[in-house]
């Protein structure tokens, strides 16, 4: 029942920016931690950055300086904004929730369905 939806992925040169959004809809009772992972075929995934819901972030050391994670709790959405792309930034980005799908029950994580990012000149 829960979905998360992403969107903003794109074709981006070097130096540029993007702004990738989540949205978490469904019959959700409350949201705790959300978060950005990048995955490239092959390689491990990554944490690119969380964020608490009382606000508190944390990045990869790769992108600290450049991206910033924030969200809306009236829209159910996390934002990742990222700037000074850097071909190494290509990947295929995946939000996740740690949340609370129905009032009483134990909180667990959901995962959007990825969206690509790809910095190239």
């Amino acid at each position: 029942q829960v979905q998360l939806v992403e969107s903003g992925g794109g074709l981006v040169q070097p130096g540029g920016s993007l702004r990738l959004s989540c949205a978490a809809s469904g019959n959700i009772f409350s949201i705790n931690d959300m978060g950005w992972y990048r995955q490239v075929p092959g390689k491990q995934r990554e944490l690119v950055a969380a964020i608490t819901g009382g606000g508190s972030t944390n990045y990869a050391d790769s992108v600290k300086g450049r991206f910033t994670i924030s969200r809306d709790n009236a829209k159910n959405t996390v934002y990742l904004q990222m700037n000074s792309l850097k071909p190494e930034d290509t990947a295929a980005y995946r939000c996740n929730a740690f949340l609370t799908y129905q009032r009483g029950s134990y909180p667990r994580t959901y995962w959007g369905q990825g969206t690509q990012v790809t910095v190239s000149s």
